[in-house]
């Protein structure tokens, strides 16, 4: 390869970084200076690359595809939401490379054409004792795979048919073993969602990866709201709680969504319970998310 001048560009800067006289290595999927002495590009020198394996790291937690639900307390609270802009893009750059540019779960490339990219994916274990939600490993998947372990989010997307479908496709259950293992990711979820978690994240800044403040506990759900709202083009202030912007996805696709019970008009928390996964076109996400949000205010 070509020896570059490589340069650390967030891609939400990538439009400044071109001016600055950057130039892009597709190959490497990479920026970097054309020449040496470019001053207007300092800022985004390069950073020691990230170790391949993160001090810590548990390369085996979570192998293949299965529904991975962070509790709704840790929800749009992802490693790129906690850490600095440049090092999400060495951390990225990282994941990418030591997967051999192929998704860990169904072993795909990227593909333009489909639409399909390479993400990072976090899998993350509990001590539910001392309640901490502990960052274990950090997985490359492509977008599909990515979609079905965020399976509620697929739902409120309306890509519950295509996260199913693929589920299926790629660990060979059967239908009914699918929605088995959907329920029961579920059920572990709602548990889950009935605390607060505290992030350790230790695995990264031990690497010398540099952290910027998440969302505390208490303003997660806000996070959450602002992103569901973004994406469904529904402007902010109004409305200002997740059941109105539920409630309006459910609408625009024609899902009835069911009466309150008593205890949730009175804000009594509910006994929890998984939604009904009959198929791959059933959407419960609506009520379930209403629930998770009314037990936050």
């Amino acid at each position: 390869m070509v020896n570059r001048i490589w340069l650390d560009v967030p891609y939400a800067e990538k439009d400044q970084a071109k001016a600055a006289g950057a130039r892009w290595d597709p190959a490497a999927k990479r920026w970097y200076a054309p020449r040496k002495g470019m001053t207007a590009l300092q800022p985004w020198a390069a950073a020691p690359d990230v170790p391949d394996l993160l001090p810590g790291e548990d390369r085996t937690l979570g192998e293949g595809l299965f529904v991975d639900l962070v509790p709704s307390s840790c929800w749009f609270t992802n490693v790129r939401s906690c850490v600095t802009p440049r090092d999400w893009e060495r951390l990225r750059r990282m994941i990418t490379r030591r997967a051999g540019m192929r998704c860990e779960a169904c072993g795909a490339a990227e593909n333009r054409d489909a639409k399909r990219w390479l993400e990072a994916h976090e899998r993350w274990g509990y001590d539910d004792a001392a309640r901490v939600q502990r960052l274990g490993r950090l997985i490359c998947l492509c977008t599909d795979c990515h979609t079905v372990t965020h399976y509620g989010y697929a739902q409120v997307r309306g890509l519950e048919s295509k996260a199913f479908a693929h589920l299926v496709k790629v660990t060979g259950m059967s239908h009914s073993e699918a929605r088995s293992h959907i329920r029961y990711a579920f059920n572990v979820w709602e548990a889950r969602s009935a605390r607060s978690w505290t992030l350790d994240l230790s695995i990264l800044t031990d690497a010398g990866v540099t952290l910027q403040r998440p969302p505390r506990a208490g303003e997660r759900r806000g996070v959450a709201v602002a992103t569901l709202g973004a994406e469904r083009g529904i402007p902010r202030p109004v409305p200002v709680d997740a059941g109105e912007i539920v409630a309006r996805i459910a609408i625009e696709r024609g899902i009835a969504l069911p009466a309150e019970s008593a205890d949730e008009r009175s804000g009594e928390p509910s006994s929890p319970r998984a939604p009904v996964v009959t198929g791959p076109r059933e959407t419960a996400a609506p009520s379930l998310l209403q629930r998770i949000f009314r037990r936050g205010r």
